[in-house]
């Protein structure tokens, strides 16, 4: 299995996020067992398994969502059950699938939630969501707007700015692009790695799609059972024989196969 290297080999100032033996149950069903864990700052991971892998869980033990049951959880070198989680969660951007927006506030609103939850005042808020909504290339006539008017990429890409707004080192993403269809997900997919390097972010991403981890993932985890089964750059760790990574590998390649049997 290939594996991340232990975090006492990294200089602190190089550390993002390390788990150490991190255990979780949730109503008494073992959700993660023995996670060990070391992410490099700068790196972009993507988080991949099966459904009830505990992808979702652990990106929630990141941020304080849950509670692990044991072991460790530290984000640049702190340990996150010693600090405050809304001081936590400042430094840390969160986005989920559709957006996760607020129904009845606009678009500019909606990015500036966590400003707004800060105490900054309003043009200072307006100011920061028309910056971000440039950035993700979000027609301006748009701020007014609310979420129900928008298309499932627009959606997106307004959640992804509510991530980015108070320029967090740390962004945890639970597959933010996964209801979108193949051309506008590789789409925000590429925005979303430049907007990763050009930031300096840390990136840790929860997908299905497996193209997400192979094309620009620096590491790739593979859970399974609620364990990690594989851990490296994305072409070692594709071809690791655990089962559980080649049943991952085997669904886009018999894909690959049949659009190309309906080619001939």
């Amino acid at each position: 299995m290939a594996s991340a290297p232990p975090a006492a080999s990294l200089p602190p100032s190089e550390l993002a996020l390390a788990l150490s033996g991190v255990t979780l149950a949730l109503g008494g069903r073992p959700v993660l067992g023995g996670i060990d864990l070391v992410v490099r700052q700068g790196q972009f991971v993507a988080l991949v398994g099966a459904s009830g892998a505990g992808k979702s869980s652990l990106l929630r033990l990141i941020n304080r969502m849950l509670a692990p049951d044991a072991g460790t959880v530290a984000v640049h070198g702190a340990d996150v059950a010693g600090l405050d989680a809304m001081n936590l969660r400042r430094g840390i951007g969160y986005a989920v699938q559709g957006g996760g927006l607020f129904p009845h506030w606009t678009v500019a609103d909606n990015i500036a939630a966590v400003p707004w939850l800060l105490g900054w005042p309003k043009p200072k808020r307006m100011e920061r969501a028309a910056e971000l909504m440039a950035m993700l290339e979000l027609p301006p006539h748009l701020a007014q707007r609310f979420p129900g008017e928008l298309s499932g990429g627009q959606a997106s890409r307004v959640g992804l700015a509510r991530a980015l707004a108070v320029s967090p080192r740390l962004l945890l993403l639970d597959e933010p692009f996964g209801a979108l269809d193949p051309e506008t997900r590789d789409e925000l997919g590429d925005r979303l790695l430049a907007l990763h390097r050009a930031q300096g972010l840390t990136t840790v991403m929860v997908t299905h799609d497996l193209a997400d981890a192979l094309l620009r993932a620096d590491l790739m985890v593979v859970l399974d059972g609620g364990r990690v089964v594989a851990c490296g750059p994305p072409a070692e760790v594709a071809a690791d024989p655990h089962p559980a990574v080649q049943n991952l590998v085997a669904t886009p390649l018999a894909q690959a196969r049949a659009l190309a049997g309906m080619g001939k």
